[in-house]
């Protein structure tokens, strides 16, 4: 049984603004380890996007695709699948409005089409972005990008109940079945894994670490965070780029 679990976003929080991990936070995490604190990735991005960060802090346990595929030790713990139909249904409508589509599982991703919009998206992530718009069609599929810049309440009238959409960088919508979030993988882990009742905290900055904030006993917001997530936090940290994350850490005693 562990003491303690931690929760880590990664862009804007466990990333610093190159998208690495600061030394010190590596360090932090080993001795948590050391601790008997389990630490955990809980991402929008998927598995395959992060794989450097799993090998290089030794993590095995990740919340990735907000809450859409669960990784507990290194095995797949749980995977959600957006039907193939709906799939359909929203490509069609995304394009109608000219945004195109990214389509992702664990593995890898394609898109629709491209824009300067899905190039600049996927030169900041370090990802080389292929064009297949069958994709989905022979790959499961447990998440999605709409790229656009303000179309939030459009697509979320028009995917009611089916799909639950929100904003995580200026470029595009994280999209996923309805429903699913951080907070819900987080919940399957916990429960899944027999790891209630230990006290949680979790580290974020954007509008899609709110759930997770509600979900975890003590939510820890950085100084460079979305005002909302910092309204939500228990804590403010220093930002990504000055140690928020030891400072937070050292905040609570997880860490000397």
């Amino acid at each position: 049984m562990y003491d303690a679990i931690v929760f880590f976003d990664l862009d804007g929080t466990l990333f610093d603004d190159q998208k690495n991990v600061l030394p010190s936070s590596i360090d932090a995490i080993k001795q948590m380890s050391k601790n008997n604190i389990l630490s955990v990735i809980s991402t929008g991005r998927n598995i395959f996007e992060v794989q450097y960060v799993l090998d290089e802090t030794g993590l095995d346990t990740i919340v990735s695709a907000n809450g859409s595929y669960v990784q507990y030790k290194g095995k797949k713990l749980h995977q959600e699948v957006i039907p193939e139909d709906v799939i359909a249904e929203f490509t069609d409508y995304a394009n109608q409005q000219g945004d195109p589509v990214g389509y992702f599982n664990n593995r890898g991703f394609r898109l629709s089409r491209e824009n300067d919009a899905t190039k600049e998206n996927f030169k900041l992530l370090r990802l080389d972005a292929k064009v297949d718009p069958d994709f989905y069609h022979h790959e499961n599929i447990n998440f999605m990008n709409v790229f656009n810049e303000d179309k939030e309440k459009q697509y979320q009238e028009r995917f009611k109940g089916v799909l639950s959409l929100v904003r995580n960088n200026p470029r595009a919508l994280d999209t996923m079945k309805a429903g699913v979030s951080k907070r819900t993988g987080i919940q399957i882990l916990l429960e899944a894994a027999h790891l209630e009742n230990i006290h949680t905290y979790a580290f974020g900055d954007q509008l899609n670490d709110l759930q997770m904030f509600d979900m975890v006993d003590t939510p820890i917001a950085m100084a460079n965070g979305h005002k909302l997530a910092k309204q939500k936090a228990a804590y403010v940290t220093t930002s990504n780029m000055d140690n928020g994350i030891v400072n937070g850490l050292r905040h609570y005693h997880l860490i000397k």
